[in-house]
């Protein structure tokens, strides 16, 4: 059940977000999806522990989307298998002042992960050619040039070894709408609720283009996008979940051997 490649973007693909339907769940069954789901949790939990133990390559997975889109939600659900040891999140928020004066990758750039490490980014880099743009926070010029900048950074990094796959969860304006309903009246979600959240409805064709331009313009073969249906969370955790399965899986990740004889080892009574 291959679902994530038909939501890949192919270096040089045209996309526009507006054509994407964010409800369908094309190949799949929600029984399906939800049987399938703890056994890929638990596959990628073994995988990252290969890769920590292998050293040779890194892995970075970047969640971006609208508010209330599900980037908690996958990264509690996809890597509910994975040992913590090895597995960091960064979540990035509005730039602190030091952050502003220096270049806008350097703080991304300091949260990447080392060989054998994952690392997920809840919000990226791909905010500053996003929000800023929206916005109108920095000239046109300037975010502009960023995605050539990006491109080459994320080329630098994986010339490092650290593979890159970016998902861009999808959601409609009605989902969103209910799910930031259910914030507002859930306490253990309202606590953190911005109300900025629901005031950026209003811009939501200028996200939709912004995103859309983004993900054509640096959707490569070494960092690819992945535009992935989200307002059926099953679907959206299934597709995550295969696309860095294979691309683990694909790297032929190795176990050192111990560094003694294990037949010449016993243990006392």
């Amino acid at each position: 059940m291959d679902l994530f490649s038909r939501h890949r973007v192919g270096p040089g693909s045209e996309v526009n977000l507006d054509d994407v339907d964010p409800g369908t769940t094309p190949g799949a069954s929600r029984d399906e999806g939800e049987q399938a789901l703890p056994e890929l949790s638990a596959r990628l939990g073994s995988l990252v522990q290969q890769l920590w133990a292998d050293q040779r390559y890194a892995l970075l997975v970047i969640l971006q989307g609208m508010d209330a889109s599900g980037k908690d939600g996958t990264v509690r659900k996809v890597f509910a298998g994975v040992n913590p040891l090895g597995c960091r999140v960064f979540s990035f928020k509005r730039p602190t002042p030091e952050e502003l004066g220096h270049d806008f990758l350097w703080r991304v750039h300091a949260c990447c992960p080392r060989r054998g490490e994952s690392v997920v980014f809840n919000r990226s880099h791909y905010e500053d050619v996003g929000i800023v743009r929206v916005h109108d926070l920095v000239p046109k010029k300037t975010w502009s040039a960023r995605f050539d900048q990006i491109n080459d950074f994320e080329r630098l990094l994986h010339a490092s070894g650290t593979r890159i796959l970016k998902f861009f969860l999808h959601i409609s304006r009605a989902e969103q709408k209910e799910r930031l309903l259910e914030r507002i009246h859930d306490p253990f979600k309202a606590w953190k609720m911005e109300l900025g959240d629901i005031e950026e409805r209003a811009h939501w064709p200028a996200y939709m283009k912004a995103y859309s331009e983004a993900i054509s313009r640096c959707s490569t073969r070494h960092a690819p996008w992945y535009v992935v249906p989200a307002d059926k969370k099953w679907y959206r955790n299934l597709v995550v979940a295969q696309a860095i399965i294979r691309e683990l899986e694909s790297l032929d990740l190795r176990l050192p051997p111990p560094h003694f004889d294990p037949a010449s080892v016993q243990v006392p009574d």
